[in-house]
């Protein structure tokens, strides 16, 4: 065998591995808050849920979408870096508002935490109705790392 056809072998066995931040409730189903395989990170969708208490239901980080917009980043954030990644690495991000309202005060949220990134995702954002009452806004993210 070649060292060409090893690598490549070696590369198409890239195990999946989930990812759960210590902060972050055992999701009620099974799927994970996020998945890395090989340089792939994709983080599932999240939304404004303080960091998982035992014993506790989760909790949403308060009713204003401020609130729940950077509770949300946070969330994803943490699935990054368990992940081995930063935003930098996000190359692709969704946004799903469940107001059409919301969409001018999600972008100045947005565009302040951001303000710093060097090389900014794509993004896309969409309504969205299907939320757990009192939720406001659910963010998942793709990063490519390396």
């Amino acid at each position: 065998m070649t060292e060409k056809t090893e690598k490549t072998e070696k590369t198409e066995k890239a195990e999946k591995t989930a990812i759960t931040p210590a902060t972050h409730t055992t999701p009620p189903a099974k799927f994970s808050h996020g998945v890395r395989k090989g340089n792939i990170l994709q983080v599932a969708g999240q939304v404004g849920f303080l960091p998982a208490v035992e014993g506790q239901p989760p909790t949403p980080a308060g009713d204003t979408l401020r609130e729940q917009t950077l509770q949300t980043l946070a969330n994803v954030k943490a699935v990054l870096e368990e992940g081995g990644a930063t935003w930098e690495d996000v190359i692709m991000m969704r946004i799903y508002l469940t107001d059409t309202a919301h969409f001018a005060e999600m972008n100045a949220i947005y565009n302040e935490y951001f303000a710093d990134l060097k090389s900014v995702p794509a993004a896309r954002t969409t309504v969205y109705v299907g939320l757990p009452a009192g939720l406001l806004i659910e963010i998942d993210a793709l990063a490519v790392l390396g």
